[in-house]
């Protein structure tokens, strides 16, 4: 996708009414929201939903240049985590098997009907999804009470390319939070020359009603301190509305103990150093009782979640991988 087709994806009128909004509750004039917009995507590639998302409007000309957007992110991704290498991450029963050391659970990937028989007979409930899949989509949690042909149902599988995996059982203190979805921590690692380092740590929750704990299927992020593991502030979702408690358990955000985090940080950074090729992985790591475990690996994870809750563009991210890089290889790639 080119960035001027990426920019203007999305519902034009939808975006000026937004703009219309904005400009009453800001006392802005609208002609320079527009004229902010513009700007903002010549700049540094925004679209739509970044400049809403990010507020770009409030921005002076040096903050706006601190923001991600896809045009970076294009350029970045190829540079640290090469497309030629996404298989590994991107088919995920391939990210089940290529990580298994650290996944302890069952999963049934493109196997025979007599395999299929025997993970239903063993899960009362599994979950259900695509095989290269974005932001949850495709995602359910499913009874197997419910299926009621499985060759039928083995079928579907086949011809929708679709996998199923045992039910992840989180953490008690954690799904207390909202025990409808596996509440997941998404962290950004940095593994090159032997070495990792995390780049940036959030929690995600489901908003209570979806399966799912995505942003951008009505979940809610929230900053995680990455030295202690505790949340830090409000949560926000993907419309920029602020949570000091959890909306559906009532329970506060700012100040909650991650448990096991000491496990979660060696977890994901020996699994930063598995492939040499991929450099970045935002990990999507679930807390479980006695440690954790991972749910899946993003080959190219986002920044809009990233940005949002820092409340300030993230290009230094970018910069801090790429001098590292820049470094030891003695390239001089640049954002």
């Amino acid at each position: 996708m080119s960035i001027i087709s990426y920019a203007l994806k999305g519902n034009g009128k939808r975006f000026n009414n937004k703009l219309k909004e904005i400009s009453k509750r800001e006392n802005i004039k609208y002609s320079d929201l527009k004229k902010k917009f513009y700007y903002s995507f010549i700049t540094i590639g925004c679209g739509y939903s970044d400049f809403l998302n990010y507020e770009l409007y409030k921005k002076n000309k040096v903050e706006l240049k601190e923001y991600v957007s896809i045009k970076h992110q294009d350029k970045f991704y190829e540079i640290v985590s090469p497309s030629k290498y996404k298989t590994f991450f991107t088919i995920k029963p391939n990210f089940l098997k290529n990580f298994k050391k650290y996944i302890n659970r069952d999963f049934f990937a493109d196997g025979t009907y007599q395999e299929l028989e025997a993970f239903l007979n063993n899960h009362e409930y599994f979950m259900i999804k695509p095989y290269d899949g974005l932001g949850g989509h495709g995602v359910e949690k499913l009874y197997t009470k419910d299926i009621k042909d499985y060759k039928e149902f083995y079928e579907k599988l086949k011809n929708e390319h679709l996998y199923l995996e045992e039910y992840v059982i989180q953490n008690k203190e954690i799904s207390k939070f909202c025990d409808k979805s596996v509440n997941t921590i998404r962290i950004m690692t940095f593994g090159f020359n032997g070495e990792a380092k995390i780049l940036f740590a959030c929690m995600r929750f489901g908003n209570g009603e979806a399966n799912v704990d995505n942003f951008h299927q009505g979940g809610m992020g929230v900053l995680v301190d990455i030295e202690t593991g505790k949340l830090v502030g409000q949560a926000f979702n993907k419309n920029l509305e602020y949570f000091d408690k959890h909306p559906y358990s009532n329970i506060k955000f700012d100040g909650f103990q991650i448990p096991n985090w000491d496990k979660v940080k060696k977890l994901v950074l020996e699994a930063a150093l598995v492939n040499p090729h991929i450099h970045v992985v935002g990990w999507d790591v679930a807390v479980t009782e006695n440690g954790a475990t991972f749910i899946e690996g993003n080959r190219r994870p986002g920044f809009d979640l990233v940005q949002v809750l820092s409340k300030r563009g993230r290009i230094d991210i970018m910069h801090e991988c790429l001098d590292k890089i820049n470094k030891v290889e003695g390239t001089n790639y640049k954002i």
